[in-house]
């Protein structure tokens, strides 16, 4: 869109402008030559910055417009500067990448026009599949890796719901009782639900018996719907999406997707896990010549789909965060308007397909997408329009972090098969990697479910760190180290039971507790238990940069009241972080 009064600049001028924009000095991802009035020139070469992939991006446009072949593109060279990528494969055409195309006149026509010089070429490729849903290696998370927010989003629970879920993975860590699968949790659901286990449920203060039945029966749901081969052991160590091959380039994981339709949550949540995963295990980079790995986030609209406000904001504090431990996400959806604006504006490098205005809104959609773009000398609404398949409105972050310029673009065309490979190829490749000796073979462990029905073996180990510990004089009834006296135990008056329901409630909420308080009016008169002690006030001061980013977070998805315990922690919250953001914590960490 032009400016007012701005005078209309001639091609040598527009073509100029592109080529001082994208004159970068670094090693760089070849995206395609400028498209200017109406031709190509490829002199006007159009590229991304490698050393500011993890400034984010969106890759966006109407189906069938080549988001995919875009994809698959900068899959390609990304694995040859040595970086990994990640992708997951959701109409089954990025398995291509393991095998190399053949040349053809109308492609030779084509690179010729672009300045691109071709050759048939194959990536080093591994096929992942969600719980063995497809062809590749399973991969897996437990349950306590999983998280409880993570796994309301599946569950579709309210946010009363997810704060109850947080109370029972709370009790489940504070009593060694490891979730490893969808039975272990139900086990534990069972028995705070039972005569049993009553008082541990009447002690947890914010979970009533009626929101842990409603959990259980959605659970058993999931159970139903056939969603417990996704839960389980071995867990995927996410550290194998950074791997080189042995000439060096980047491995290309790609997650195969093909039940899609039927599970659409779980597959945008599990996708979040594993960056959620990533994020607690990888050190701080800092500027790095190239990423350690670029995440690439199909059908990112669902993502975001009625999702809740606490899982908002835990996303947009993983994606601003991340970006300084060497991890790059793209975005891939059809409008921009499908991602949330918090996370938009973090997106520095933009790949716009072709979008159509069939209806109005189209139209308004088309409008958002064009105010998003800097001021240029196209007309973006009627690029964005008649853009062909294979072309796109282009601006990235350069070397020095600023936008550059705004250019129409035909796309490089891939040098490996834009389509699947061939079935023996996917299962020979599968078969013949290392991941599958680790990964291809669920496992039952000693866990919760074992425990809870008397026929556990010896500990696998402690439980994953939780939410933040109750103190020893606060423990739950039951579990090993309570008893404490003084600040309340187990058994005793209505008084003492409530007091410290309440104060288990707040501690863990980080918030006033929903329970009544009883009048000191209503006391024995022998009493001697002391008021419960008010939940600490937040300290007043200033939160800023990385550590203000994640007590904003936490704040939001837990809690005001554990904003002051990240202002505490310091440098140590790195280890603990997605147990506060997400809710995600890992065995294999400790």
């Amino acid at each position: 869109m032009r400016m007012a009064n701005k005078p209309i600049a001639t091609t040598a001028e527009k073509l100029a402008t592109i080529q001082q924009g994208y004159a970068l000095q670094g090693a760089t991802i070849e995206l395609g030559a400028a498209i200017v009035d109406g031709e190509i020139h490829k002199e006007a070469q159009v590229r991304l910055p490698l050393a500011m992939m993890n400034r984010h991006g969106l890759v966006a446009g109407a189906t069938g417009t080549g988001k995919t072949v875009t994809l698959h593109m900068i899959a390609e060279q990304l694995s040859t500067a040595g970086v990994p990528v990640f992708l997951a494969d959701i109409k089954g055409d990025l398995s291509g990448l393991a095998t190399a195309a053949t040349g053809s006149e109308k492609l030779t026509a084509r690179t010729e026009a672009l300045g691109q010089q071709w050759q048939g070429k194959n990536f080093p490729v591994e096929f992942l599949s969600l719980g063995g849903d497809g062809n590749g290696i399973p991969i897996r998370a437990t349950i306590t890796s999983f998280g409880p927010i993570l796994l309301s989003r599946i569950m579709d629970l309210n946010d009363t719901q997810e704060s109850s879920l947080q109370l029972i993975f709370h009790f489940a860590d504070k009593n060694k009782l490891e979730l490893i699968d969808l039975k272990d949790l139900r086990a534990v659901i069972q028995f705070l639900t039972s005569d049993e286990g009553k008082e541990q449920l009447e002690d947890l203060g914010g979970l009533s018996k009626a929101t842990a039945g409603v959990i259980l029966r959605e659970l058993v749901t999931l159970e139903a719907q056939g969603m417990e081969k996704f839960f389980g052991e071995p867990e995927f160590d996410t550290a194998e999406l950074l791997r080189t091959a042995p000439d060096g380039r980047g491995v290309i994981s790609c997650l195969e997707l093909p039940t899609l339709q039927t599970k659409p949550l779980l597959f945008s949540t599990f996708l979040m896990w594993l960056l959620a995963d990533l994020f607690e295990d990888l050190p701080e980079a800092g500027d790095l010549d190239k990423p350690k790995l670029v995440f690439f986030l199909d059908e990112a609209h669902l993502l975001f789909n009625d999702a809740s406000k606490a899982f908002l904001e835990a996303i947009t504090t993983t994606v601003r965060l991340i970006r300084s431990k060497g991890v790059g996400i793209f975005f891939v959806t059809q409008t921009p308007k499908d991602v949330p604006a918090d996370v938009l504006g973090q997106l520095a490098n933009r790949i716009q397909h072709a979008l159509r205005a069939f209806t109005p809104e189209d139209a308004k959609a088309l409008k958002a997408t064009v105010s998003t773009f800097p001021v240029s000398d196209y007309d973006l609404e009627e690029t964005l329009t008649s853009a062909g398949i294979g072309e796109a409105v282009i601006t990235v972050m350069n070397e020095k972090g600023a936008p550059t310029p705004v250019a129409l673009t035909r796309l490089r065309a891939p040098e490996s098969v834009m389509g699947p490979s061939a079935d023996d190829l996917i299962r020979s490749t599968v078969a013949s990697s290392s991941l599958l000796v680790k990964y291809g073979t669920a496992v039952d462990n000693v866990s919760a479910y074992e425990k809870l029905h008397g026929n556990a073996a010896p500990s696998t180990g402690d439980a994953a760190p939780g939410l933040p510990p109750v103190p020893a004089s606060a423990s739950v009834p039951g579990a090993s180290g309570s008893g404490a006296s003084g600040s309340g135990a187990s058994g005793g008056t209505p008084y003492d039971i409530d007091a410290e329901a309440r104060r288990i409630e707040e501690e863990i909420l980080g918030r006033p507790s929903s329970r009544p308080a009883p009048s000191p009016s209503s006391l024995p008169e022998s009493s001697s238990f002391p008021e419960p002690a008010p939940a600490p006030a937040p300290a007043p001061q200033q939160d800023s940069g990385m550590f203000g980013d994640l007590a904003g977070a936490l704040g939001g998805a837990l809690g005001g009241g554990l904003k002051s315990m990240v202002r505490s922690m310091g440098t140590q919250l790195g280890r603990d972080l997605m147990r506060g953001v997400f809710g995600t914590s890992s065995r294999r960490r400790r």
